[in-house]
């Protein structure tokens, strides 16, 4: 080597990770959906060999994942122990952002996510439970129906986010977080025994909930703000909405919105594009879809034998 040449040293580029510490170089899709307390991921890889996955401690709540696929496993590096998780189809694993994560991750992954916020837990704690909000027991591999029947649900957030509610994605966050801390968590929720007992709501509570929900047929209303507008917590409206009505306030709406299609539908010229829009879909095939769901056929085969005007079935208050 003659004097003052030099060695140049080319360090390989460190491995970039997403926000939940997967490595981002070997996923073959993610996705990912925000709002109303929680955030919503897909994450897809085919790889056999993952490697390793590392997360700092963080005040971001709780993860929940749901196993799409067969044939994955992780070990999970404890601080004095690791343990080994066979994920089948359906199964789940919780975890807690205030714990440092680490584990090997080995064969194909496709994992459906859940992360609720710690504010949305601690509210969920304020409203239904006593004491303060402890951490959640970790699991991983086991089955949980109610979990994942939840998570199957949040799927359409994903794959269509301008076709899904905020009165439909903080129902399910609601009911995402209730059933954590009843199965996991460190929080006593007092209010069981209420629950089952269950109430309706007041005739002055269910008309107002009815006229604002009426009023934002695409669903951009909070359960929180219709639950504040009758004075209660936002699981007591839940709870009382459906005892009244027979349906949750996101159901009620989707029959709202059918029956003003079937007005229109029977009663008007417009095409079938300017009825999603005056009856609150995100588009005509959004429309098209959910019609074809609750009536059983498409609109344009519905308008085609269609009752006179003004016969369309109503929606009992």
């Amino acid at each position: 080597m003659s004097p003052g040449s030099s060695i140049n040293l080319q360090q390989a580029p460190p491995t970039r990770t997403d926000t939940l510490g997967c490595p981002s170089d070997k996923l073959h899709l993610s996705q990912e959906f925000a709002g109303a307390g929680l955030r919503l991921y897909r994450k897809r890889s085919a790889d056999p060999a993952l490697a390793h996955v590392a997360m700092p401690a963080a005040d971001r709540g709780v993860l929940v994942g749901l196993s799409l696929g067969t044939d994955h496993r992780r070990r999970i590096l404890h601080p004095h122990h690791a343990s080994l998780h066979d994920f089948g189809r359906g199964t789940v694993y919780v975890r807690n952002f205030c714990d440092d994560y680490r584990a090997d991750l080995s064969g194909p992954m496709d994992f459906l996510l859940l992360e609720l916020s710690r504010d949305l837990l601690g509210r969920i704690v304020d409203e239904e439970g006593t004491g303060r909000l402890g951490g959640l027991s970790p699991v991983a591999g086991v089955e949980d129906p109610v979990l994942s029947h939840l998570l199957h649900a949040l799927m359409p957030a994903l794959e269509r986010p301008e076709a899904v509610s905020r009165l439909f994605v903080d129902h399910l966050a609601m009911a995402a977080g209730l059933h954590l801390l009843g199965r996991y968590g460190g929080a006593k929720l007092a209010n069981a025994s209420v629950r089952a007992k269950g109430g309706g709501l007041s005739r002055a509570h269910a008309t107002r909930a009815k006229e604002m929900l009426r009023a934002r047929l695409d669903g951009d209303v909070s359960v929180a703000d219709v639950a504040e507008a009758c004075g209660l917590s936002r699981s007591h409206f839940i709870r009382a909405f459906r005892q009244s009505t027979g349906q949750t306030p996101h159901q009620w709406l989707q029959a709202c919105r059918i029956e003003c299609a079937r007005d229109l539908l029977s009663g008007s010229s417009q095409s079938l594009a300017e009825v999603a829009s005056a009856c609150g879909f995100a588009d005509q095939s959004h429309f098209t879809r959910v019609f074809a769901q609750q009536v059983g056929v498409p609109p344009g085969q519905w308008r085609r034998h269609a009752p006179v005007a003004g016969s369309a079935s109503r929606i009992r208050n």
